[in-house]
Parts: structure tokens; sequence; C-alpha cells
């Protein structure tokens, strides 16, 4: 008779989790990498840090753009003018009517000179003039001219962004690379969110099965006078706290995958089924080379440089602006003017211009004085909270590697304290069924078995989301043994 009890218990939960887990080519069956792949692809995390990149991407390719030649056209194609205007001549001012059509365009390049500041520029002019008044017409013509532009003791602009641009390009490089390790992070948390929620409801329709078959078995044992009628009902309970216990799980396996759905952007309606994590890596993290790692590729760590150079150029500039400046231009080409278009270019005669300007200031009631010393106190605060920020920067990683080192011996553990539970509640299960303990220690045993594998999906999470983490704050795999990059010709596609 305890034979055949025994067969049924084991047969019944078997035959009902088979029913329930045939194989349906509709479900999808993802594990904790397809997650994160989908979630990099079409999260909306995802696509608002690609987005942030290529704005950073255009930004960076408009700074040098401003560094290539500049081809432009430019002037009046038509002006007309029936009007009296103001004119200055040796005896005074006086009013003159102009009644005429004039044209002017331009067709020049222009280079910025980025080492010194200065901009060159190449052009060539064309204009016509009809006086009604007068009835004249006229070409002027300017068939070459070069012009250079150079401040002196002015403050560069070019210079410091020739400094921070490629800068703030890397950086927003190594920020959407971060951006990435976020979204497998938020992944992997919603992943195991998720499969422990699965766990629940195979192990609570397990233990229904289970608790159905053990009250069919003691209702047989009770009409057979073998046991009190208090551990029927004690069975009888367990079996509707299991029912109960079954829609709950159910009702949160729902709510996550729906988290879960909404985060890879998934159809609602999509059957999906999660994978656990088969192959763990026995890793150990070297602090000190983790702390290397992300001080070679972290954004942060570009920030902090970029940052100093920003303090720096806010100084330079305030010291440029606040004192005497001299503005030079030169020019030299040709022109010419004539009364018809072909005689507008023949022998042309040379142009030259110099011009000189200067800015002294003499009386500004410390202005500029103050605009320095607040630049300094800036740049002194900006580098005592770099140099904390970097102590902080560098002892953050150290403290991750030391705590994730830990994560793999607490995994092993969790998953023997599974395994042990487990096979506790095989045993005690059958010492049940042949009647040599009571429902109490069944229980239990039940309950640990329950909480050991939870404890181990627990665990599990742990691991993984720590490992992200730490691939996060060093931008570096340390199972391939490689920076993790991102291939900018792919992203901006």
């Amino acid at each position: 008779m305890r034979k055949i009890i025994i067969l049924l218990f084991l047969i019944i939960p078997c035959f009902a989790l088979s029913q329930e887990n045939q194989y349906n080519p509709q479900i999808t069956r993802l594990t904790l990498e397809d997650v994160i792949q989908i979630a990099q692809q079409q999260s909306p995390s995802a696509m608002s840090a690609r987005h942030r990149f290529k704005n950073s991407y255009w930004q960076y390719r408009y700074f040098k753009a401003n560094y290539m030649p500049q081809v432009s056209l430019y002037g009046n194609p038509l002006q007309f003018e029936n009007q009296n205007r103001m004119i200055e001549t040796p005896t005074g001012s006086e009013f003159v009517r102009y009644n005429q059509i004039y044209s002017d365009l331009s067709l020049g390049i222009d280079q910025a000179v980025g080492f010194t500041g200065g901009n060159l520029s190449v052009f060539t002019n064309l204009g016509y003039t009809m006086n009604f008044k007068e009835d004249t017409m006229y070409f002027s013509s300017a068939p070459i001219n070069v012009r250079y532009t150079q401040p002196i003791f002015g403050y560069n602009s070019y210079k410091w962004e020739r400094k921070i641009e490629p800068i703030k390009f890397k950086e927003a490089q190594q920020s959407y690379i971060e951006s990435m390790e976020d979204v497998a992070i938020t992944a992997a948390n919603y992943f195991f969110s998720c499969l422990l929620a699965q766990m629940n409801k195979s192990i609570q329709e397990i233990n229904l099965a289970n608790n159905d078959t053990l009250h069919q078995i003691a209702q047989g044992r009770y009409m057979m006078g073998t046991i009190a009628e208090n551990e029927v009902l004690n069975m009888e309970l367990n079996y509707l706290n299991s029912k109960s216990q079954l829609e709950t799980a159910k009702l949160d396996l729902e709510m996550n995958l729906f988290d879960l759905k909404s985060f890879l952007r998934i159809k609602e309606d999509a059957e999906i089924e999660l994978i656990p994590p088969a192959i763990i890596p026995e890793l150990e993290i070297d602090a000190d080379e983790a702390v290397i790692q992300a001080n070679e590729n972290r954004s942060d760590v570009l920030s902090y440089e970029r940052q100093l150079i920003e303090a720096e150029q806010a100084l330079t500039k305030a010291k440029r602006e606040g004192r005497f400046s001299m503005d030079l231009s030169l020019t030299y080409g040709l022109d010419k003017t004539a009364p018809t278009f072909p005689q507008a270019y023949r022998e042309p005669s040379q142009r030259q211009v110099a011009m000189l300007g200067i800015n002294v200031p003499i009386l500004d009631w410390g202005r500029a004085k103050g605009q320095i010393k607040m630049a300094e106190s800036q740049q002194e605060l900006i580098r005592t909270t770099v140099e904390q920020n970097i102590i902080d920067f560098n002892q953050e990683i150290y403290i991750k590697a030391k705590q994730f080192n830990m994560q793999y011996s607490q995994l092993m553990i969790a998953a023997k304290s599974d395994t042990v539970a487990q096979k506790r509640y095989e045993f005690t299960k059958q010492r049940y069924l042949i009647g040599t303990i009571d429902i109490t220690e069944l229980n239990s045993s039940l309950a640990d078995k329950d909480s050991n594998q939870r404890g181990y999906i627990a665990a599990l999470q742990q691991f993984w989301v720590n490992y992200f983490q730490i691939r996060r704050l060093t931008l570096y795999d340390f199972v391939r043994k490689e920076k993790i990059k991102t291939e900018i010709d792919v992203l901006m596609q």
C-alpha cells in the first residue's frame, strides 16, 4: 500500500507538469543574453541614448566643418534706389538725389586659421550700377583679392575649441557605451524579476499538485482509520492555500511579463518563456586592473579633463578680453571700374588695404580685474572638485571589484543550498508517506525548499547585475579580456 501511495505521489505531479510544459512553437524562449540584446536594440532607453549620441556626433561634425574652407556666394543681386541721401563734401554735408539700380555679387573662400585665431579669405567681386539721373552705367570688378584678419593679444576661441571639442566627442562615445551598459543592467533586473515570478508559478503548480495528492491520500488514510481528522483538515488547508498562492503567482508573473515586454517593446500578446543562465563564469576581477581600465575608458575621466581645460579657457578669456587688444586686417588684390563688362576685367589696378584697430581700456572701475578673480576662483573650485571626484571614482571601482569577487562563492552556496533543500524535501515527503513523521515537518521542509529555490534566483540576479555594473564602471569585458567599444559607422546608419 505504501509503495502504491508513493508511486501515485510521484506520477501525478509529473504528469500535470508534462501536460503544462508541452512544446509550444508560439512560445519565444529568451535567455539573459537575448533579453539584453533586444533591449540594447529597441528599448526606449537605448533609442534615447542613440539619439543623444547622434546629436553629439553632428555637433562634432559641425565643429570640424568650421575648420574646412567655406565657399560662399553673397551680395545684392538687385537693389533699386530713388531717394535723397546725405553725403559729406569738402564744403559740408548736402543731400543728393539717388535714382539708380545697383547689383553686387561676391564669391569667396574663407579659411579659419586655428593656430593663430585669424581668418584667411580669397574672393572675387563684380558690381553693376545704372544711374538714371545721369544716364550712366558702369561695372566694378575685383578679379582676385586676398584678405587676412588677425586679432593681436586677443582671445583665440579656435585654439580652445580644438582642445575641447575632440574630448567632448570622445566623452559622448564613452557615455553612449555606458548608457548601453545601463540598459543591460535594467534588462537583467527585469529578466530576473520575471524569471523569479515564472519560477514561483512553477513552484506553486508543483505544490498544488503535491498537496492535492497528499489530500487525497490523507482522505484515504482517514477512511481506513490510520490518521486523525485534524491531519486531513491540515492537508485540505494546505491544498486551498496552494490554490490561492498559485493564483497570486500567475498574476505576479503576468505583471512582470507586462513590464518586461514594455521595456523590450515586444507585443503584449507574445508568449515568452525565460531560460535561466546555464553557464556561470568563475571570474575574479583584479581591483587594481579594474581601476586602470576605468581611468582609461570611462567618460567621467574625460569629463574631469574637459572641466579643467574649460576652467583654464575661462580664465584666459577673462585676461585677454579685459586688456589692450588689437585687430589687424590686410587685403591685397586687383580691381577695376569700367563702363562695359569686358573692360572691367582688362588691365585691373592693384588693390591694397591695411587696417589696424585697437581697444585700450582706460577706466573700467575694476570690471576686468573682477572677471579675472572670478575665473581664478572658479578654476580653483573646479580643480578641487575634480581631485576629490577622482579619489571617490577610484575608490568606488576598487570596492565594487572586491564586492563582485564575493558573488561567485555566494552563488555556489545558494546553488548547493537549493539542491540540499530539494533533496531534504523529497526525503521528508517519502517519510511522511510511510507515516514516520507528521505534517509539521513536511511543511517545514516544503517552505525551506521554496525559500532556497527563490534564494538561488536572487543570488543569480545579484551575480549578473554586479557583473554588468562592474562592466559599466570600467567599460571593460573581463570575460573576453577586451575593452567595450561601439562602431560609429554602424550606429549612425
